[in-house]
């Protein structure tokens, strides 16, 4: 079953209007208005477009080999959380909780390290139980530190086995958003908690405009075949991303 898209496109409207500080709007109906409301918001009319046309939906991606995904209910959508490992030498990483890490610990590989996008509570929910069921050590941004969890700087590297993890900051939408880009897999990942979704982006929650510029300069800089990995809704691409998304496409 496919993970509905996070956003429909009003949501992405109203999203801008308050990054922008603006008044709202009357919902566009036709595709001229549609088109005609993207342009004085900064938007991609044809990704606005097809997004109110509910016509574009990312590529579904192959099984990747080192790359596990767990989908858990947040109110009435659901919350995203990984798992990386190295296929050699089977070391893995988590990546945020989701509301339960159930089936992270029931995946039967050895987690020595949980990577924090931001400390949102349904991306940390289950960080303390999942500190204590596999004694890894936690990570997250210094600009958000928590308890029991050791800080790090953007720039930061890590290594999960054989496989590189690069941070990169894309803040925003969160006061210590963080981008794990992580290569040494058949296909690089980059495991973006809530700066980007499949066809959106989170809300710029600290500043819009700093959640535009730290996603352009953090992710969409990334190789095209890069597997974006979101808090919330399906696995996309940043080829496609830049291809169709209404915040960034041309």
């Amino acid at each position: 079953m496919k993970i509905p898209l996070e956003d429909s496109y009003t949501d992405i409207i109203g999203k801008t209007l308050r990054g922008l500080r603006r008044e709202g709007i009357a919902n566009p109906k036709t595709d001229e208005e549609i088109r005609a409301v993207a342009k004085s918001l900064g938007l991609s009319p044809e990704g606005l477009v097809a997004s109110a046309r509910q016509k574009w939906y990312p590529l579904e991606q192959e099984s990747l080999e080192g790359f596990l995904c767990f989908s858990t209910p947040f109110e009435d959508a659901t919350v995203n959380s990984y798992l990386i490992f190295d296929p050699a030498s089977g070391e893995a990483a988590a990546f945020d909780t989701g509301t339960d890490c159930s089936g992270i610990l029931q995946s039967g590989f050895k987690v020595r390290q949980i990577f924090i996008t931001h400390i949102h509570s349904d991306h940390i929910m289950e960080l303390d139980r999942l500190m204590e069921k596999t004694g890894a050590k936690a990570w997250v941004n210094a600009r958000e530190p928590i308890d029991g969890a050791e800080i790090f700087t953007d720039g930061t590297s890590f290594q999960i086995g054989k496989l590189h993890v690069e941070t990169r900051r894309t803040s925003g939408h969160a006061k210590g958003g963080t981008t794990f880009y992580v290569t040494g897999l058949r296909k690089p990942v980059a495991i973006v908690g809530d700066a980007l979704f499949a066809g959106s982006m989170g809300g710029g929650m600290v500043s819009f405009e700093e959640a535009l510029k730290t996603t352009r300069e953090g992710i969409l800089t990334l190789p095209d075949e890069t597997i974006i990995a979101s808090g919330h809704g399906p696995l996309t691409t940043v080829g496609e991303e830049k291809r169709h998304n209404p915040f960034f496409a041309k």
